[in-house]
C-alpha cells in the first residue's frame, strides 16, 4: 500500500504549475532582441572577435568548432518579405552549422500583417520556434514581431536598420585592420539603413565615421544622435560632409551601397542627385595607401562604382558577404544559448 505522503497533492501540482507559469514569465521578460546593432552594444567586440576565432578554428578542422552545436533541437525561423541571396542563404547554412532547423517563410507562404496580426503570428511562432528573423519592409513591422515574441528576433533588414550587416561589415573591418584606434571609415552615397547600423558599429568601437551624402539623403537624425553619442563616448568622431572626397581624404576603408535601394525604383530623378559620388580610380587615390572597398551587396557595377575598384585586390566585398554567416552564427547563439556563447568565449579565449 502506497503512502499517501509520497503522492503529490492537487495543491502541490498547482502550486508547481504556478511556479512554473511565474519562471517562464520571468524567462520570456528576459528575452533580448536585435533591432538595431546597438541593441548588443555591451558586447558587441566580443562578439565580433567570437565570429573571427570560430570562423578560424571551423576552417582548420578543429573538433571543438566542428561539434558546438548550440542550437540542436531548435527550429529557427526566417521570414521573407524582400528577396535575398546573402540573407537567406547565410543563415540557413549558419543555422545548420550550429545543429539547429532552418525554416524559410516567404511572404505568401503565412498570413503575417494580412489575415492576422503581426501580433498575432509572432505569438503563434514563438510556440514552435527557437527564434525568429526578418527581413521587411517597415522597422515598425519587426519592432511589433519582437514586441510579442518570446523568443530572440534578429531584424535581418527593415528599411531603418540592418545589424547583420553590420556585425559583418566590422568583422570584416577587424581581420583587415589589425589596430584599429585611430581608423577612419568613409561612407559615401546614400544615408541609408546600411549607414546607420554601420555609425553605431563603428561609434561602439571608437572608430572615426566621415559619410558623404547629398543634402536631402542624410542619415535619420534620431540614428545619427545615437551614434554621436557612442563616438563620444568611446572618443571617435563622426562628420557629414555632401562632399565625397573630403569623406573618403586619407581614411582607410570605403564604403558604398546602392543609391536607389530595393522598393524605391519609383523615385525616377534619385540617381541625379548622387552625380559625383561613384567611387572609382580617381576617388581611391585620395585615400589611405592600405585603403580597403567595402559594399554589402548587390552592387550596380557602373553606377556607385567601377570595375576597376570591385575588383581591385583591396576590394573585401566577398569577405563581407561570407562573414554574414560568421557574424549571424556569433549573434545566434549570443541571443539564442548565452550559455553555449558564453563557453565557447572560455574554450577560445575571447574577452
Amino acid at each position: 500500500m502506497l503512502e499517501t505522503a509520497s503522492l503529490p497533492t492537487l495543491s502541490t501540482k498547482r502550486t508547481e504549475r504556478t511556479t512554473l507559469r511565474s519562471r517562464l514569465a520571468v524567462e520570456n521578460c528576459m528575452v533580448q532582441h536585435l533591432l538595431a546593432i546597438d541593441d548588443v552594444k555591451d558586447d558587441f567586440e566580443a562578439i565580433l572577435k567570437w565570429a573571427i576565432e570560430f570562423k578560424r578554428l571551423w576552417k582548420q578542422g578543429d573538433e571543438v568548432a566542428l561539434n558546438f552545436l548550440p542550437l540542436d533541437t531548435l527550429a529557427i525561423g526566417s521570414i521573407y518579405e524582400k528577396p535575398s541571396t546573402r540573407t537567406r542563404v547565410s543563415f540557413e547554412v549558419g543555422v545548420q552549422r550550429l545543429g539547429g532547423s532552418a525554416l524559410t517563410l516567404l511572404k505568401n507562404d503565412i498570413q503575417l500583417g494580412k489575415s492576422e496580426t503581426v501580433g498575432d503570428t509572432s505569438q503563434v511562432l514563438s510556440r514552435f520556434l527557437g527564434g525568429m528573423t526578418y527581413r521587411c519592409f517597415g522597422h515598425e513591422d519587426v519592432a511589433e514581431l519582437a514586441k510579442h515574441a518570446t523568443v530572440p528576433v534578429i531584424n535581418a533588414l527593415s528599411n531603418k536598420h540592418h545589424p547583420c550587416q553590420a556585425a559583418a561589415d566590422l568583422m570584416t573591418v577587424m581581420e583587415h585592420h589589425d589596430d584599429t584606434e585611430g581608423l577612419t571609415v568613409a561612407w559615401v552615397g546614400d544615408g541609408n539603413n546600411v549607414l546607420h547600423d554601420l555609425m553605431l558599429a563603428c561609434a561602439m568601437l571608437g572608430i572615426n565615421v566621415r559619410y558623404a551624402c547629398p543634402e536631402g539623403y542624410e542619415p535619420a537624425e534620431d540614428v545619427a544622435e545615437r551614434a554621436n553619442a557612442l563616438a563620444s563616448r568611446n572618443h571617435s568622431t563622426i562628420v557629414h560632409t555632401t562632399d565625397p572626397i573630403e569623406a573618403v581624404a586619407g581614411a582607410h576603408v570605403v564604403y558604398t551601397d546602392v543609391f536607389v535601394s530595393m522598393g524605391e525604383e519609383h523615385l525616377e530623378d534619385k540617381m541625379a542627385a548622387f552625380d559625383g559620388y561613384q567611387v572609382n580610380e580617381a576617388m581611391v587615390e585620395h585615400m589611405d595607401d592600405n585603403w580597403s572597398f567595402m559594399h554589402c551587396l548587390p552592387a550596380h557595377r557602373g553606377e556607385e562604382v567601377t570595375d576597376w575598384v570591385m575588383d581591385h585586390e583591396q576590394s573585401i566585398v566577398f569577405d563581407q558577404a561570407e562573414n554574414r554567416m560568421w557574424a549571424q552564427m556569433s549573434l545566434m547563439t549570443y541571443l539564442m544559448n548565452r550559455g553555449a556563447w558564453d563557453m565557447m568565449c572560455e574554450f577560445m579565449a575571447v574577452e
